[in-house]
């Protein structure tokens, strides 16, 4: 999310150099958190608030969050947006189904953290050691959003993350990415940031069958040919763009 103003680089293509790369999977933060978990609790109980499931679903289109609940999705509506936008380039994640696929990926093996081992101790640990945390992908959401939230209400007049304005919700990501901004303890600020930077990628870029990229427009973009039966003949012909467009395993040409 950091960005060189004095880059004239188009932010996307930034993005795509660095989507293959491996993502640390956390970073511990020391000191006091900014919300305790009561107000987490808190804020998450203020989900279920009248008229949130309209604007979720106006926001959303037709489908239905299995996990997220109204409030979380409106936050991963946002967020996403804010993460990869609809520019010049084409079709941001938000209209690619990107919040779609996270939504999906909650209620499989990763979603419940079953490819890993959970039950601590999580201490600080460099990033070669691998995920050093109890929380599942999904325990990490709930965590990370509510506390989020709940920061955003005690600085923005009682407004959520989804309510505040394009520049501000950036800024606010910039802060977590860095660690100048502690949610919880057991959920750290860079941590909750990897993991919806790293899913908000995997959706973008992923096989329209898991709910996200779904007209390619990621795999258009760079020159992906998909699920195609056979292009090996392009293999040996560097730096020549691929004529034909991508093919996704249900065998849909984009």
């Amino acid at each position: 999310m950091s960005r060189d103003l004095c880059d004239d680089e188009p932010a996307r293509r930034r993005f795509l150099k660095h989507s293959l790369t491996l993502i640390p999977a956390v970073t511990l933060l020391g000191g006091a958190s900014l919300v305790s978990a009561g107000e987490v609790a808190a804020s998450a109980a203020s989900a279920g608030a009248p008229g949130a499931a309209d604007g979720a679903k106006a926001a959303g289109g037709s489908y239905v969050p299995l996990f997220f609940n109204d409030l979380e999705w409106l936050f991963l509506l946002a967020a996403c947006d804010r993460l990869i936008p609809t520019d010049d380039n084409g079709p941001g994640a938000v209209a690619e189904g990107v919040p779609e696929f996270i939504d999906r990926q909650m209620e499989t093996l990763y979603g419940h953290g079953g490819i890993w081992y959970l039950k601590g101790p999580a201490l600080p640990a460099p990033p070669e050691m691998g995920f050093q945390s109890v929380l599942a992908p999904r325990d990490i959401y709930r965590a990370g959003i509510g506390a989020l939230n709940a920061h955003c209400q005690q600085q923005f007049a009682g407004k959520h993350f989804h309510e505040l304005d394009p520049a501000r919700q950036e800024d606010l990501f910039n802060r977590l990415e860095k660690g100048d901004l502690a949610l919880s303890e057991d959920c750290p600020g860079p941590m909750f940031f990897q993991q919806l930077l790293q899913n908000t990628r995997e959706g973008w870029l992923s096989d329209p069958l898991h709910g996200g990229n779904r007209t390619m427009a990621s795999w258009k973009l760079i020159g992906f040919p998909g699920a195609r039966a056979d292009f090996t003949d392009w293999a040996s012909r560097p730096n020549t763009p691929y004529p034909q467009g991508p093919v996704n395993i249900a065998g849909s040409r984009s």
